[in-house]
């Protein structure tokens, strides 16, 4: 997991997401400060933008698989 700091500390974000980079579909997998499982879904490329906008703002940590770069 990869993760990118843009300001503040980690107690500024109510939400902490993760999403898995894979060929056909990417895994997001989201909890909440206190570690409760608020998301836990797979989505098409062309749908993640669409899916993270509508979420409060949050800490992302990114995971690539051997296959994200094809």
């Amino acid at each position: 997991m990869v993760y990118i700091c843009t300001g503040g500390t980690m107690s500024d974000y109510s939400y902490f997401c993760g999403i898995d980079l894979a060929k056909n579909h990417f895994s997001i997998h989201a909890v909440d400060k206190h570690g409760k499982v608020l998301l836990h879904k797979s989505v098409t490329h062309s749908k993640l933008l669409t899916k993270i906008a509508n979420m409060s703002p949050m800490r992302i940590g990114v995971e690539a698989c051997g296959g994200a770069h094809y």
